[in-house]
């Protein structure tokens, strides 16, 4: 294992140690979302070669943020958890994921939407929203990638695959991002192609209210 040390007797340090690594940080996104298969974690983490994912997996189980588990019953697949350790990490990777996203408009030429990484956009975007207190259930499609959302009573909880009884499924087009940084409003939005909708239309500004992601570039 390479020698990560800083040398410093300091809390930060220690942290950049451990998680500072090049693709660690998308590893651990990702588990936060839900345990992984190796398999999956390589599917969702495109460009990471199979040696250095083996690598940041036994390093995280090393330092005890992630752990193996061979799941019960018929299905005897080992797959990756966060361990309790490791889930302590997740407003520090919500903080570091919602400041990322302030500068960003549209994807850069190469860059994908995966299932994890949507998840984890529309989780981290709704502690900046407005919860709902009425029960609401939506689907948020973009490309390939289909993830829903349900809120209620101050809560949202965001998942993968479609919701069976979505109020309305959102398909995310250009632009997307704009909407939900308030630089166009939903009925501009609807015009423009930037989204499309199933259901009903009024919903859509609950959407953007509930996933509020204000766009602050940098400079």
């Amino acid at each position: 294992m390479a020698n990560r040390d800083y040398g410093q007797f300091c809390g930060l340090a220690r942290t950049a140690e451990i998680i500072g690594q090049r693709w660690t940080l998308l590893i651990l996104r990702d588990l936060l979302v839900g345990p992984r298969r190796y398999s999956d974690l390589a599917a969702g983490l495109p460009g990471i070669p199979s040696n250095l994912l083996s690598t940041r997996l036994k390093e995280l189980e090393a330092d005890g943020l992630v752990t193996r588990e061979v799941r019960s019953g018929t299905d005897r697949a080992v797959v990756y958890a966060v361990t309790e350790r490791g889930a302590e990490l997740r407003p520090a990777l919500d903080a570091l994921s919602r400041w990322g996203a302030a500068d960003m408009r549209e994807p850069r030429e190469g860059e994908i939407v995966t299932e994890a990484s949507l998840i984890s956009a529309l989780r981290v975007a709704s502690d900046g929203g407005s919860p709902p207190t009425k029960p609401v259930a939506f689907t948020v499609t973009a490309g390939d990638v289909v993830v829903h959302a349900r809120g209620g009573d101050g809560v949202v909880e965001v998942g993968a695959g479609p919701a069976d009884d979505a109020d309305l499924v959102v398909t995310a087009g250009p632009g997307f991002r704009d909407l939900l940084a308030g630089a166009v409003d939903p009925a501009s939005a609807l015009a423009e192609g930037l989204v499309t909708v199933d259901g009903d239309r009024a919903l859509l500004d609950d959407f953007v209210a509930i996933f509020h992601v204000p766009y602050r570039p940098g400079g």
